[in-house]
């Protein structure tokens, strides 16, 4: 069975940076494209970066530059570096495969103070 498990989230003042984790078990994820998602409360989830397997990568609109997606396929971890947080990123950060066709993890907080 596949398992997701994110980590790496926590409480940081605006401006500041967070690198979150994501592990797969279960099988093996490099042919995989991946993508990290997240989901604020109250309101829907949504895609936030996308890798696929040779590397290639897209941001949504409101990343503006500011986040970094990336994979080590030696250790079935996706990673998303998180710079220049501000408030209005505060959500729960989930990782799946892209299109999301695996049971999704618990994910990992995120909380930025203004």
């Amino acid at each position: 069975q596949v398992e997701l498990t994110e980590s790496g989230g926590g409480l940081v003042q605006a401006g500041g940076s967070l690198r979150l984790s994501c592990a797969a078990s279960g099988r093996t994820f490099s042919s995989l494209t991946m993508a990290w998602f997240r989901q604020a409360p109250g309101k829907e989830r949504e895609l936030v970066a996308v890798i696929t397997d040779g590397g290639s990568t897209t941001y949504a609109d409101f990343v503006e530059g500011r986040f970094t997606i990336s994979r080590d396929n030696a250790k079935n971890t996706v990673y998303l570096q998180m710079n220049r947080l501000k408030p209005e990123d505060t959500a729960v950060y989930l990782c799946n495969a892209h299109p999301a066709y695996y049971p999704w993890g618990l994910g990992t907080q995120v909380t930025v103070s203004s």
